[in-house]
């Protein structure tokens, strides 16, 4: 489509000669707190099923909600444009936790440290820069393309907005309401809702996992023809939640690719390999000793792999024509400044004010040298330009395709991979092959994937406040704010959530008899969490790359040279039992697996490319037969256990949207704008407020394990004996009673009442 600089002639909620109060220190304090707790919420659900959803419905609702109860306290009724900077502040969280849950593990993955100035540097730098791209694309994107980029997500929270605008903001827009009315009273009920949500799953989670209260995995396995085949369920909150915002399609079909690997690939690789009388390359295990999830780990792992890059490639390739168009339009309108001024644009109005340009040249400027020149990220010149280069364009498309499809579709993912194949593979020319380049090649990746990810979101703010008449200055300082702000705190959390999965395996168990050169070694490290107590020696660090006679990764040397543990992560290790019997919660990071399967196979070739080639021609397959191959493929990487629950919340999702469209006020609807009213429903505030409570709830027992190891095993100790739902014949179905409760729950809230 020809890049048109005509604006659309869009009347803002709020006219741009008001002068409400909008930038204040409440409205931002607000939004970056938010920011932070569904940031840490997003990361806990990118490391768990490498996807998270939107937060700016519920951080809008939860503002208005507390500005609201500061005015019954006496304080100063809050304007629609102070809820629009509070949910522009609280948007940053999510959009960065994704990009750093996707990429930042996979250095650990790759047997490096994840240190903690790498992964805020990669944070901030990648946060701010990508605000600082969506800066000059603004009007081209959000104003002159109104009518074409619909921003889904953006509108419907402008609607959340202005339907529960306060008397303030309603006699500024020229409207006239009563207190008490409907909509007030409204805007209280939704409140209520996210909130209930919010208390509901944090108390689920904590009876659940610290109290033992039920079993938090039901799981069944079958015997023969589907021998090793079995089917479960993590039976959380979050989890269901996380279905119900997506949606029945791709909630059904991720969990499609779980049957696939749990009840077709796993049981035919035990059925064929159960004779083979030496193990299978890249397996080290007999098959016939294998239990499911040796299987999955040795083998369907890199088959999933496969199905996801070649997923995210494809619907990259599938997104070319919105991209080129894209493109087409941000340069256009970046050098039609006289063009649009002709047409209507207005600097000296507060609604047409960005930040100007020069400090957005200097700003990226700014970025990039502390890109290039910053020690932790092992960076140089070439990476640098590299993310300039990627950070540009594809800040541009993922602008253009948040409009078109919404945040959820967002191929962002599959920008990261084209990235990092594409940073890997002129490495690989330049003969830069090592470990040193991992993390070179990682860190540019991770620096586009999360540029890429926060112009998305910044787009959806700023669609939000074009339509209800923000000023786009004080927005772009807001989400400058609170991109900044969730980046401090978000590697700390995901560095916690990794030592509290830790596990120290004796290395007499999986690597008996090796020694090496201690003298050789210079790196140092003790025993960190519960096992500390009974081991508080000082050991030399080994990392194991290639060589027979164990698993590759961190081990802990003695003095002598014999090994005494191997580290194993809590993301994406392999051992769920500490020697003392206690178990421990993982986290798959699926996506950030495959960013690591790239660097290795490119770089190094060290990639088991048949079973990586069966996960491509699955993606190929599908393509075929017009099915969207990505979630699909995550569903395939991903164990069913996680990806069964979200099938169920997308069930509850698809029931309570079957009865409501039947309703009177739906008849008169088209199917884009059921879905609208479906995303901002009761449904989505309770389905929000349970990943909230539940995932904050299992970062918090997480980062609390160590120091609550006492009466965790008291604990499990009464359950075990004690407890029918956690322990015993009956326990996977007793265990399910609670969870259909908090199921029924979400399909009653989400029931619409008839309105005539």
């Amino acid at each position: 489509m020809p890049y048109d600089p005509a604006p659309a002639a869009v009347k803002p909620y709020i006219p741009a000669n008001s002068n409400l109060p909008e930038f204040t220190i409440r409205a931002l304090v607000m939004g970056v707190v938010l920011g932070m707790i569904f940031g840490a919420s997003s990361l806990y659900l990118v490391l768990k099923v490498g996807l998270t959803v939107s937060a700016s419905i519920p951080v809008a609702v939860i503002a208005i909600t507390l500005f609201g109860m500061f005015k019954k306290m006496g304080g100063r009724e809050s304007t629609i444009l102070e809820n629009s900077i509070t949910q522009t502040a609280g948007s940053a969280g999510e959009s960065l936790a994704f990009g750093l849950g996707v990429t930042m593990p996979a250095i650990m993955i790759l047997g490096f440290d994840l240190e903690i100035s790498r992964v805020m540097l990669v944070g901030v730098l990648g946060g701010l820069l990508g605000i600082l791209m969506m800066i000059p694309m603004r009007r081209t994107m959000i104003v002159d393309a109104h009518r074409e980029l619909k921003y889904p997500e953006g509108t419907a929270c402008a609607e959340v907005l202005k339907a529960a605008a306060t008397e303030t903001s309603r006699e500024a827009a020229g409207e006239v309401r009563e207190a008490g009315s409907d909509a007030a009273r409204d805007a209280r009920r939704r409140a209520a809702i996210i909130f209930g949500g919010f208390g509901l799953g944090l108390l689920y989670k904590v009876a659940n996992v610290s109290f033992k209260g039920w079993k938090d995995v039901a799981n069944f396995e079958f015997g023969a023809p589907l021998k090793a085949g079995s089917a479960g369920a993590e039976i959380s909150p979050e989890l269901v939640g996380v279905g119900y915002i997506i949606g029945p399609r791709i909630a059904f079909t991720m969990a499609a690719g779980g049957v696939l690997s749990y009840l077709l690939l796993i049981p035919m690789i035990k059925f064929f390999g159960e004779l083979l009388t030496v193990p299978l390359s890249p397996g080290t295990m007999l098959i016939k000793d294998m239990s499911p999830d040796d299987i999955r780990d040795a083998y369907v792992l890199y088959i999933g792999a496969g199905a996801v890059a070649a997923g995210g490639l494809i619907s990259l390739v599938r997104s070319l024509p919105s991209i080129w168009n894209g493109l087409k339009g941000g340069l256009a309108g970046m050098g039609a400044k006289k063009t649009t001024a002709a047409a209507g644009a207005d600097p000296s109005l507060r609604t047409d004010q960005d930040i100007p340009f020069k400090w957005v040249a200097i700003g990226c400027l700014a970025i990039i040298a502390i890109i290039t020149f910053a020690t932790p990220l092992h960076m140089n010149l070439l990476g640098a330009l590299l993310i300039l280069v990627f950070g540009f364009l594809f800040a541009t498309v993922s602008s253009r395709l948040t409009g078109e499809v919404g945040s959820s579709s967002n191929p962002i993912s599959g920008m990261a991979v084209a990235t990092l194949l594409f940073t890997c593979l002129i490495f690989l020319v330049m003969g830069w092959t090592g470990g040193r380049y991992y993390v070179t090649a990682l860190s540019v990746g991770a620096i586009v994937c999360i540029a890429a990810s926060n112009a998305g979101t910044t787009s959806q703010d700023l669609k939000t406040g074009f339509l209800v008449g923000s000023t786009p200055r004080l927005q772009q300082y807001a989400i400058l704010c609170g991109a900044f702000a969730s980046a401090l705190i978000l590697g700390p959390i995901l560095l916690k959530l990794n030592d509290a999965g830790t596990v120290y395996v004796p290395a007499a168990q999986v690597a008996p008899g090796i020694t090496v050169d201690a003298s050789k070694l210079t790196e140092t490290a003790q025993l960190q969490g519960p096992q500390a107590e009974s081991d508080n020696k000082t050991y030399k660090v080994w990392r194991k790359v290639g060589t027979a006679g164990g698993p590759e990764g961190k081990y802990l040397v003695g003095e002598d040279g014999k090994l005494a543990y191997l580290v194993d992560p809590g993301i994406n290790g392999h051992h769920h039992t500490r020697p003392d019997g206690t178990e421990v919660k993982k986290y798959d990071a699926p996506k950030a697996v495959l960013m690591s399967y790239i660097i290795k196979g490119i770089l190094d070739q060290q990639l088991p490319w048949t079973l990586v080639l069966f996960g491509v021609m699955i993606s190929v397959v599908l393509e075929m037969a017009g099915i969207q191959a990505l979630a699909f493929s995550v569903g395939v990487y991903l164990p069913l256990v996680s990806t069964l629950p979200i099938a169920v919340g997308g069930a509850v999702r698809w029931a309570a949207d079957r009865r409501n469209n039947k309703l009177p006020q739906y008849a008169a609807l088209n199917d884009e704008e059921r879905t609208a009213a479906g995303d901002r429903s009761s449904g989505t505030l309770l389905a929000s407020g349970y990943i909230a409570g539940g995932a904050l709830a299992g970062i918090i027992i997480a980062i609390t394990a160590g120091v609550m190891t006492n009466f965790d095993s008291m604990m499990a100790k009464w359950a075990e004996s004690s407890n029918p739902f956690f322990a015993g014949a009956h326990a996977d179905l007793l265990s399910l009673i609670p969870y259909a409760a908090i199921v029924l729950l979400l399909y009653w809230v989400a029931r619409e009442k008839p309105q005539q």
